[in-house]
């Protein structure tokens, strides 16, 4: 599909239609929300728990088609009021620092989990078209916390869908621009002559700009029929690599809990039950009867 069949086919979908982002003032949020406001739909709502993320959003974009829940999805109450006759869901809300995630596992577990269920609830009972989860290549044969709720979101997911409401999800690899990444790390410490720190020379992951991210979301949000999980074919980085290309000066520090050396996309069960494009896998579920 290229950019202008997309666009068209985005504008006539997306034509007055209220839309609830969820974690829609962090860094993918925040862009997937940019791009909304481009098409004509009726009002964008954002359910996020960040006052200052939130103010900051509403001062870029005064926009009337603008609406804004400060509030968590951990709040059933709240989900349901946010999510009162909206058309669409993308649910980008999420604890995802790795660190912070183990060392806090019942504040992950309700976010993560706790958060996703009142949201498929909420749509089970008032039956939006389409409903897009976002998750992580660290749910795919996940070694951490966060990696294990995520694969968690992924299945209740696919269980959700029903002819009423379309569920789907879509997973990534790192977003290079998102908050606490690792690009962010190292440009604080370059700036203050520091050596960059590395877990392990030999470390890869898979990166993906916001740009193209949000891209995929819209992408995927128009293929989405029958609980199927989106997989982009993205490159695979070697961490040593990018950290040259920034500083000659490292420090390996050792992989932290749960690190993988290698991120895997897909799973070799997953793809076994998986439609493969030049761009994508899709992985079909059926969970439910």
């Amino acid at each position: 599909m290229n950019k202008n069949n997309l666009d068209q086919k985005l504008k006539k979908e997306l034509k007055n239609k209220v839309i609830l982002v969820t974690g829609g003032a962090g860094s993918i949020g925040s862009g997937l929300v940019e791009e909304l406001l481009r098409y004509p739909v009726k009002s964008v709502r954002v359910l996020d728990n960040n006052e200052n993320g939130l103010f900051h959003l509403k001062r870029l974009h005064n926009e009337s088609r603008l609406r804004l829940f400060l509030g968590n999805v951990e709040d059933y109450s709240r989900v349901e009021i946010a999510g009162n006759d909206v058309d669409i869901i993308f649910h980008l809300a999420a604890a995802k620092n790795i660190e912070i995630t183990e060392y806090n596992p019942i504040e992950t577990i309700n976010t993560n989990i706790t958060g996703i269920i009142n949201l498929i609830r909420m749509a089970i009972k008032n039956k939006p078209q389409k409903f897009i989860n976002v998750s992580t290549d660290k749910a795919a044969n996940p070694t951490t916390l966060y990696g294990s709720t995520k694969q968690i979101s992924e299945y209740l997911t696919s269980w959700a869908t029903a002819e009423k409401t379309k569920f789907a999800t879509i997973r990534f690899g790192n977003v290079q621009e998102t908050r606490g990444n690792v690009f962010e790390i190292w440009n604080e410490q370059a700036k203050n002559n520091k050596p960059l720190t590395i877990t392990n020379p030999k470390m890869e992951r898979f990166f993906i700009k916001k740009h193209d991210a949000v891209n995929w979301i819209l992408k995927c949000f128009l293929l989405a029929k029958d609980g199927e999980i989106f997989v982009p074919k993205l490159k695979s980085f070697k961490i040593l690599d990018l950290a040259k290309s920034i500083s000659k000066k490292h420090k390996i520090i050792g992989l932290r809990y749960g690190e993988k050396i290698s991120e895997t996309l897909i799973t070799e069960q997953e793809k076994r039950i998986s439609k493969e494009t030049k761009e994508m896998w899709i992985i079909k579920q059926h969970t439910r009867d």
